[in-house]
């Protein structure tokens, strides 16, 4: 298990020191920063992607940590901001690239103004993963029993969690005044992007786990699950400099570090171990996402959603070692 820690620990020197030799000591602590920024508001979604990695086969878990890596660094910190942005101000992809580098300032201005369509879809996506979690009727297995039950008795009624995720994206807009059009539209593309990667994935028949299709379609959907839970962070990461090529080797480190955790708690059993991680991790995921929520409305620091989802899991994670599962799944 600790083999596979290895190669993100020598990536991460390299970056690293390649980014004290560009940019200096100043630069560095960044990266740092960036990198423990990025585990901190991604630990629920390593649990989130671990249960998804169960149904991989080796070869797709491999890809995984490659090119997912690459997908993770490149396309979701670094290409999906500029089309955002390139949206929503109406200039070309082009120009908004050359501004990363040119005018990073400017930049950072254009990802600012970008926030409350970032919070927005996030927000809705996310919400969707986690009461989906919720509101599964075949879902035995309850942490807080008295709310996960009813949970569980509600999701009878069809699309019940599209329903409530739309009344929450309604409400939050309507009090958002301003950007409400933009809330909206947001909100509505992520609820789109939500439905057609679930029917995608049942489409092309999760349960043939073997299958070229269904490895093809878990890889598509988890790279998606991590682009809803990075797109914050992104924006966080301007708050604290505008260098792009600081921003994407921290947040990269970071995205590293949580993809080899996520095949570390696979390859170990974790989930089968501890009952109620990821309960924890989709409790975290609500958090999340109803912080998303607020701060359109309101700001919320940083470092209070990312300790609010780190303290579920580790509670979850104390929960399951109390429970007599664990007791019996360490004997196994």
């Amino acid at each position: 298990m600790k083999k596979l820690l290895i190669t993100p620990l020598l990536v991460s020197v390299a970056v690293l020191a390649a980014v004290f030799v560009w940019g200096g000591p100043g630069a560095f602590l960044v990266a740092v920063a960036l990198a423990v920024l990025e585990v901190a508001f991604s630990f629920d979604n390593a649990v989130i992607n671990a249960k998804i990695l169960e149904k991989m086969n080796e070869r797709w878990q491999r890809y995984f940590l490659t090119w997912g890596v690459l997908v993770s660094v490149v396309i979701v910190r670094f290409v999906l901001p500029v089309l955002i942005i390139s949206i929503l101000a109406v200039l070309s992809p082009w120009v908004v690239t050359t501004l990363t580098f040119a005018d990073p300032t400017r930049y950072g201005a254009l990802i600012a103004s970008a926030d409350p369509a970032i919070k927005a879809f996030g927000g809705t996506f996310l919400l969707l993963v986690g009461l989906r979690y919720f509101f599964d009727k075949t879902k035995e297995v309850h942490w807080f029993d008295a709310i996960e039950s009813r949970f569980a008795r509600w999701g009878q009624v069809e699309a019940v969690g599209v329903a409530f995720t739309l009344v929450v994206l309604f409400l939050v807009a309507t009090l958002a005044h301003e950007s409400s059009a933009i809330i909206l539209e947001s909100g509505v593309l992520g609820t789109i992007l939500f439905i057609v990667m679930e029917g995608v994935t049942q489409a092309l028949g999760l349960e043939a786990e073997t299958t070229i299709k269904s490895g093809l379609a878990l890889f598509l959907y988890i790279n998606v699950l991590d682009m809803a839970f990075s797109l914050d962070s992104v924006v966080g990461a301007f708050a604290i400099t505008v260098s792009v090529p600081v921003i994407i080797a921290g947040l990269g480190i970071g995205a590293y570090f949580v993809r080899t955790l996520t095949l570390m708690l696979v390859r170990g059993r974790t989930l089968k171990k501890l009952l109620y991680l990821e309960h924890g991790a989709h409790w975290a995921i609500l958090a999340l996402a109803f912080s998303m929520f607020v701060a359109l409305l309101t700001p919320i620091p940083d470092w209070f959603i990312a300790s609010l989802s780190v303290s579920i899991i580790l509670f979850a994670y104390l929960s399951s070692r109390r429970a007599p599962v664990y007791d019996l799944a360490m004997v196994e």
